[in-house]
């Protein structure tokens, strides 16, 4: 299969104190020493130059895992206020006098409130930098947790859950952004499984920490100790430097006394191009590309499924097993064990992939379908397991069989997650791609909301077996998409009116654009 490399725009220089010379893949390097000329070869606007201590990519490691722990931990947080409340659904029940169906909404309501995050969040981060925008949402997301706990009504708690997704909803965004910030390209598969790991880890250990509490106090505290873990998080990153390079150039400029002119923000500057690169371009994108149609359906899907488990399998367990609140909450191990070995067997498949391509530590990328690599082996795993679970969730059949296939899951969704997304980042321009990321996200965070509340009634209606072939056999028919991209993604991409431009070339693609794409955005993960 042909390489397809990038070509780049004339190069802009970003700072008249520190103009930045051209962008090359072999000079991604944590090492400030400058590159001769013949080695600057792609140059890209939003960049800072390569030896530019200020930039992110130059930092000490220490440092850089400093930031990316603080960013995982914010979107930890989140995540793991989103589906903690899943844990006190009948203590919600009872309280309020509401049925199930309503109680659900503790779940689906923050997610409505996420599904807003990819639509404003680039816009935020653009404008003031991401380290203020981490250090508002949580405290925000907290205050709304605090209501929750303290709600008097179900019109309260519902209000304060959704606002509660709202405000908290740019950290599971930023996240993404972060990471590009810091890491280089060639590792774009190994470092996005990481950062998926945090909402993963979130979600997964809301309802095995909150078991036990639940049993031994009330719905309440599961409120409360996300208060907790959300206080944690922003203690530990207060002082989280930035990290946004277009922030950066602002603020040493502004220090410095000089005036700055950068390129034009892919976001967009007024109103109306916001709206037409996060609102109106997604939604054209949605019914026109190929490519993003495919992977927005596939990923609608995942995310749908994965979000039922928080109420399906305690539903389940209880009443197929007669598991206690503890017992249920022990079943999530399989789920985080499952996303755990989703984050090693995706990073090993890129490491072997780029050896194979020929590709090194110091910057070069392989061909763009590689990552798709591991959405090719999870969609099996996504597939089999729908069956598996659906078949095997009786009383006759022993109840880890049926656990054990969760963590399947787990590890299947995560992989497909991850190797669809890597792909996305480079497979159009930068405001093609930030305009491709956002319908994505919002398309299946809105899909995750709205499971859960049909998800019992269609258990009870076809059966738990059934319900899930349905599942199944979507994801059977779903299956291909990855092999599909693979084998003809860059014929469908070179097709497209947001086609990245291209020129011939051998293994190795042009990494500015992806950090371009990246930088501006941060709205593939929530």
């Amino acid at each position: 299969m042909s390489s397809i490399p990038l070509q780049h725009p004339p190069h802009l220089a970003v700072d008249s104190a520190s103009p930045s010379p051209p962008h090359h893949p072999s000079m991604e390097s944590n090492s400030p020493e400058p590159k001769s000329d013949a080695a600057m070869l792609s140059p890209v606007g939003h960049m800072m130059s390569p030896t530019d201590p200020d930039n992110p990519q130059n930092w000490p490691l220490l440092r850089k895992i400093y930031v990316s722990t603080v960013a995982t931990a914010f979107a930890f947080a989140v995540a793991f206020g989103v589906t903690s409340l899943t844990v006190g659904i009948q203590g919600v029940m009872q309280q309020f006098s509401i049925s199930m169906t309503m109680a659900v909404l503790g779940l689906s309501l923050p997610l409505f409130g996420i599904a807003f995050a990819p639509i404003i969040t680039p816009h935020l981060s653009e404008r003031f930098g991401r380290s203020p925008v981490y250090l508002v949402s949580l405290p925000l997301f907290a205050l709304f947790i605090l209501g929750a706990a303290y709600s008097s009504s179900f019109g309260a708690l519902a209000v304060c859950r959704f606002f509660a997704g709202f405000f908290g909803g740019p950290c599971l965004v930023l996240i993404e952004g972060t990471f590009a910030d810091v890491w280089p390209g060639h590792s774009t598969v190994t470092y996005y499984s990481f950062l998926s790991l945090a909402s993963y880890i979130g979600a997964g250990c809301a309802p095995l920490v909150l078991g036990a509490v639940v049993t031994a106090k009330s719905w309440q505290w599961t409120q409360f100790v996300t208060l907790m873990i959300a206080f944690a998080a922003y203690l530990f990153g207060i002082g989280v430097p930035e990290t946004y390079p277009r922030e950066i150039l602002r603020s040493r400029a502004q220090r410095l006394g000089h005036s700055i002119q950068l390129p034009k923000a892919e976001s967009g500057v007024t109103m109306a191009e916001m709206a037409q690169t996060t609102i109106f371009t997604p939604l054209v994108m949605a019914v026109s590309e190929p490519v993003v149609i495919l992977v927005t359906l596939y990923l609608a899907l995942t995310f749908a499924v994965l979000f039922q488990w928080f109420i399906a399998v305690p539903a389940v367990l209880a009443l197929t097993y007669k598991f206690t609140l503890y017992q249920v909450g022990l079943a999530f191990i399989a789920a985080i064990v499952g996303a755990l070995v989703s984050t090693m067997t995706s990073s090993l498949t890129e490491k072997i992939t780029n050896r194979r391509n020929g590709c090194t530590d110091t910057g070069a990328m392989a061909h763009l379908e590689y990552r798709l690599v591991p959405a090719i082996f999870g969609s099996v795993g996504l597939c089999g397991s729908l069956f598996w679970i659906g078949f095997t969730a009786s009383p006759s059949i022993n109840h880890t069989v049926p656990i054990v296939g969760t963590g399947v899951y787990v590890w299947s969704s995560m992989s497909v997650l991850t190797g669809l997304v890597s792909y996305i980042f480079d497979a159009f321009t930068p405001g093609g791609t930030l305009s491709a990321l956002t319908v994505m996200a919002t398309v299946r965070i809105l899909c995750a909301a709205w499971l859960p509340l049909v998800i019992i009634p269609m258990i009870m209606g076809l059966q738990g077996k059934w319900a899930y072939s349905v599942f199944g056999f979507i994801a059977a028919a779903m299956m291909a998409v990855p092999a599909i991209l693979f084998m003809f993604g860059a014929r469908l991409r070179s097709r497209s009116r947001h086609a990245a431009p291209m020129m011939s070339g051998s293994k190795n693609m042009m990494m500015g654009q992806h950090a371009d794409q990246e930088m501006q955005m941060g709205s593939g993960h929530a």
